[in-house]
């Protein structure tokens, strides 16, 4: 495409993105489709000829956009939302111009220096001290699975790193029953299994239990196996729960374990001087990741990982053979490949500098301030609903509740009473996900069926939640006044009354 070509359909392209941004509301947040129903809209083969823009762009009108989940959607409630902002999508426009592969300083000075200048400005925006420094990975999984292999090589004197696992006793990762299933898949990567991780219970606010982390350190020294490494969570994924971080880095302090610290999803918070709070004790880690792309408005991927053990990180991972060295400059440079188990790298730090500047850090805070009160005016709705009832605390802007009408008042624990609120609120979340102007999505939380409202989109406003509120108050009264068909054939709720507080002010 020559350059005055790839102008004219740049500018068409951009025009396609902008309408998108302004309407994306007149979508559904959800397509209505079944698995498998778009294959066949497109050719089996690819096309032997090409084909003009303008057909590729229509065509991208009317079977891409309409058919995907929209995340950009101010209704989307689901998983922990992912924004693209305006800057943050330029700069990815301009990284993918650049093509700048940040595997070396060589194949990218500008790539390598600006990752470390804007890792250093989110350090000194988050509170942490400056012997933390980072790179950008793709996600929390990519994120935690390096610093847990720096963790597992730092432990077996590097022996796991050039001879592998057969000659170690067999190494434990301990995590809370509540930590993201990516601690699990990171045990399963570098050799554990899944048998290698120990869950450590919680408490009643889905914390994990200092306590039960050293019995279980404890017993596995005792039957012969090596703790490497404790994974701390601000911010669960199914509660949003805050582990004790300070008395579990003690517990690592004494036990010379690497801690690490999951803060995917909240750590954003911390930008916010007045919440700094549930982070105590994040600075004795030893490695902290947290990624932009969920509550800093930055296009998807772009995941930050902080260590206070670089070298580690390098030892782990770094392999340099000949036809990557550099031989023609004087001064020591950061290769960040060294640091990864990937060689190529994304430009990840010319959207996060565009997206700093653009908005500056007093901007992210008022709009993450913003969603922090409209979580409370929901936790205020549900509170007020005598149908309704939290599920967890709300640290940060992600609610769990359930609808539970009030005659289930005093029969929670029953068996049947049990399961006929699960089977009601998920019919719940069917049916307010159906509408399509809102997404949410469920966890358990001891064992019963939560939903939750996580928000964080850049562009939801109070009306948004409101309306999510109405819809769910909706859905949970007339499935309950109207029954709900659930196993085989067996109908709860039917003839039940209902009432309750009115709804947002």
């Amino acid at each position: 495409m020559e350059p005055e070509a790839f102008r004219s359909a740049a500018h068409e392209v951009v025009d396609l993105m902008a309408d998108y941004l302004a309407g994306v509301e007149r979508y559904p947040v959800l397509p209505d489709l079944e698995p498998g129903t778009l294959r066949g809209r497109f050719p089996a083969s690819a096309p032997e000829q090409p084909e003009p823009l303008a057909r590729i762009l229509s065509d991208y009108s009317a079977q891409v956009e309409p058919n995907v989940t929209h995340w950009q959607h101010p209704g989307f409630f689901a998983y922990f939302p992912t924004t693209g902002s305006g800057p943050g999508i330029l700069g990815e426009m301009l990284m993918a111009t650049l093509v700048a592969n940040a595997m070396l300083w060589r194949t990218s000075p500008i790539a390598t220096e600006l990752e470390e200048v804007t890792v250093g400005w989110l350090r000194q925006a988050i509170g942490l001290p400056e012997d933390f420094e980072g790179l950008y990975t793709d996600t929390a999984s990519t994120s935690s699975l390096i610093a847990l292999g720096a963790a597992r090589g730092a432990a077996t004197g590097w022996t796991a790193t050039t001879r592998g696992l057969a000659e170690q006793p067999a190494l434990r990762l301990y995590a809370s029953d509540e930590a993201h299933s990516s601690i699990e898949k990171a045990a399963m990567t570098l050799g554990l299994g899944r048998d290698g991780l120990r869950r450590v219970a919680v408490n009643d606010r889905f914390e994990m239990q200092p306590a039960q982390l050293q019995a279980a350190i404890d017993a596995d020294r005792a039957a012969g196996e090596q703790p490497f490494a404790v994974v701390a969570t601000i911010g669960t994924t199914g509660s949003t729960s805050v582990d004790p971080v300070g008395q579990i880095a003690r517990i690592c302090r004494q036990e010379k374990l690497w801690l690490h610290v999951d803060a995917a999803y909240a750590g954003a918070t911390a930008i916010l001087p007045e919440m700094r709070a549930p982070f105590a004790g994040w600075e004795q880690a030893d490695s902290i990741v947290i990624n932009p792309h969920k509550w800093l408005f930055t296009p998807l991927d772009c995941s930050l990982l902080l260590s206070r053990r670089m070298e580690d990180l390098r030892a782990a991972f770094s392999l340099v053979p000949e036809y990557l060295r550099t031989l023609d400059r004087d001064r020591p440079v950061r290769d960040f490949n060294e640091y990864t188990p990937q060689l190529g790298r994304r430009f990840r730090a010319l959207k996060m500098w565009f997206l700093l500047r653009y908005f500056g850090l007093e901007g992210l805070r008022r709009r993450i301030r913003f969603h922090l009160e409209l979580a409370a005016a929901l936790c205020g709705w549900i509170d007020a609903e005598q149908e309704a009832e939290r599920l967890a605390p709300t640290p940060f802007s992600t609610v769990c509740f359930r609808w539970r009408p009030r005659r289930f008042a005093g029969r929670e624990t029953e068996a049947a009473a049990s399961a006929e609120l699960d089977d009601l609120n998920q019919a719940l979340l069917e049916r307010v996900n159906r509408s399509g102007e809102v997404f949410l999505s469920h966890t358990r939380l001891s064992g019963r069926f939560t939903l939750r409202v996580a928000i964080g989109n850049l562009r939801t406003e109070r009306r948004h939640v409101e309306r999510a509120w109405a819809l769910i108050r909706e859905a949970g009264r007339t499935l309950d006044r109207e029954g709900v068909t659930v196993g085989e054939g067996v109908t709860i709720g039917e003839g039940a009354t209902t009432s309750g507080a009115e709804g947002p002010p």
